[in-house]
């Protein structure tokens, strides 16, 4: 079974100074773009999880996702995350914050082939990693990242404030998926990072 999709839309883009899911890249919002991106998952409607701007974004979401309001958004993104286990606790999560906002469909649909290839492990986590020799990035780990209904459990017992990393030591298999995409990398959180960000995207 492919893994369902989880967009984390929570953060109040203090220094972008709007709701990032909403701003415009290349004619959609990021949020448009993420679910597009990751249409090739599981059938079941993705998820959104709101925090600060929860009205906006349920007004503005396409149809055909859930829309749900994390209400311990500030205490730490896993609150979102676990949310959004309690919602599909039997299911592995591909999750794709917005703040990554350029990832294309082929690397959701190669992430759903690795994860599948590797028997959707329960404990499991998959994360894609740049293999760009000479580029600084290269042999980073970056977004969207699987993980499986086990490990995601263990977010209950760990602090709102920690890290999904710590989840990282006691994934079984943790594994990776090697790929030229430098956008599993991005992180739009200034005005001046979605300025690069539409460069990338602007015709030649």
């Amino acid at each position: 079974m492919k893994p369902a999709l989880v967009v984390l839309a929570a953060g109040a883009s203090s220094r972008l100074g709007r709701c990032k899911a909403l701003v415009r890249l290349g004619g959609a919002t990021v949020l448009e773009r993420l679910l597009a991106a990751g249409a090739c998952l599981d059938a079941q409607p993705p998820l959104v999880v709101t925090g600060a701007d929860h009205e906006a974004i349920e007004r503005a979401a396409p149809a055909g996702c859930r829309v749900v309001h994390n209400p311990r958004w500030g205490e730490g993104r896993s609150t979102g995350l676990l949310l959004a286990h309690l919602m599909l606790p039997e299911r592995s999560l591909c999750v794709a914050p917005v703040d990554v906002p350029l990832v294309p469909p082929e690397l959701f649909a190669a992430l759903a082939r690795k994860w599948e290839g590797l028997g959707a492990p329960s404990w499991g986590w998959l994360a894609p990693r740049l293999e760009r020799p000479g580029h600084p990035g290269h042999g980073r780990h970056g977004h969207p990242v699987v993980l499986g209904p086990g490990l995601l459990s263990r977010l209950q017992s760990m602090a709102p404030s920690a890290s999904l990393r710590e989840l990282r030591p006691r994934a079984q298999p943790l594994a990776s998926l090697a790929c030229g995409e430098v956008a599993i990398l991005d992180d739009l959180d200034s005005p001046r990072d979605l300025e690069l960000l539409a460069l990338r995207l602007a015709p030649p």
